[in-house]
């Protein structure tokens, strides 16, 4: 019995003592009530969160926040970006501001995107609406093949125009230390690098094709490429279809198969290593090429090596 009363009196007091910690861990960790901004990287756990808080001054203890918001259910409403905070707040106040959503936002653009894409995304991602696709659509009108694939932070009420700008600027940032070279323009350049980023699947695969591409542009080949007439005729039903026969023949100057060439514009955003192969083609060999249906590329010197290709790993 007294051995029962002890482990009684033992729980007791670990359970006050826990009562006394945490209450005294959930009060505001200083007086300053300017507001500064606290970041949140996408993927952070509740636990990284509340170091983070922690070592930027606006809680007391990492572990009372995360065992606040895990048992309190909250954990899973804190979302990635940018939120206003001061260190005058309760641990409380400070999960209340971080579950009503951030000021800002991170909206990723994977590469290989076009233009309509690229605004649907943030379109998306920053919770607007029509009218906003609109103006990014008008805003980028001049910048297909620009609008640099990365993810990025906005403010929720974000202008299109500063997006636009934004992601124009990292193009340039990204690409200022590539040379075009003889044969093509650096425009021409980025326009190869968009078609590469659609036409590849695989870092390595790509300066080869670069080159195959720059073989078929110097013998005044038709390029005869898939993504350049998806371009053509995509619709916002689907930007990218599988092509029909009717499709190989339209007149379009982004038709490869009927024009030789590059196209005039690019048709996508390409990413770095699509551009850097796009500026640095290899030397090869090569004149075609073609995906299995694995996604494993497979090169032909000739023709009548291209069409074997087709008939053992398509079955045409």
């Amino acid at each position: 019995m007294k051995k029962l009363f002890l482990l009684l009196l033992v729980l007791t007091l670990v359970a006050a003592a826990s009562i006394v910690w945490f209450y005294i861990n959930v009060q505001p960790a200083g007086t300053n009530k300017n507001f500064k901004n606290f970041l949140i990287e996408k993927g952070a756990s509740a636990s990284k969160i509340g170091t983070n808080l922690e070592q930027a001054g606006f809680i007391k203890n990492a572990l009372a926040f995360k065992i606040y918001v895990k048992f309190s259910g909250q954990d899973g409403k804190i979302f990635p970006g940018e939120y206003r905070l001061n260190s005058a707040m309760s641990m409380f106040q400070i999960v209340s501001q971080l579950t009503r959503g951030p000021l800002e936002l991170w909206v990723t653009i994977p590469e290989g995107l076009r233009r309509e894409e690229v605004a649907m995304r943030f379109t998306t991602g920053l919770d607007r609406d029509a009218v906003f696709t609109n103006e990014f659509l008008q805003a980028s009108k001049n910048y297909e093949g620009k609008l640099f694939p990365d993810t990025y932070l906005f403010p929720k009420d974000a202008s299109a125009s500063s997006i636009v700008n934004k992601m124009t600027k990292t193009f340039d940032s990204k690409t200022s230390g590539l040379v075009a070279g003889p044969d093509l323009t650096f425009n021409q350049r980025i326009v190869l690098a968009s078609i590469l980023e659609r036409e590849t699947k695989t870092s390595a695969e790509r300066p080869i094709v670069a080159g195959i591409m720059m073989n078929r542009i110097r013998a005044g080949m038709p390029l005869q490429v898939d993504a350049a007439v998806q371009y053509a005729v995509g619709t916002s039903k689907n930007w990218w279809p599988i092509l029909s026969r009717d499709d190989l023949q339209i007149n379009s100057p982004f038709n490869t198969y009927k024009f030789s060439g590059l196209p005039p514009a690019p048709i996508a955003s390409p990413g770095i290593s699509a551009l850097e192969a796009a500026f640095s083609p290899a030397s090869t060999e090569y004149w075609y090429y073609i995906h299995d249906k694995s996604g494993i590329i497979h090169y032909a010197g000739t023709l009548q090596e291209h069409n074997a290709n087709v008939a053992k790993y398509l079955g045409k």
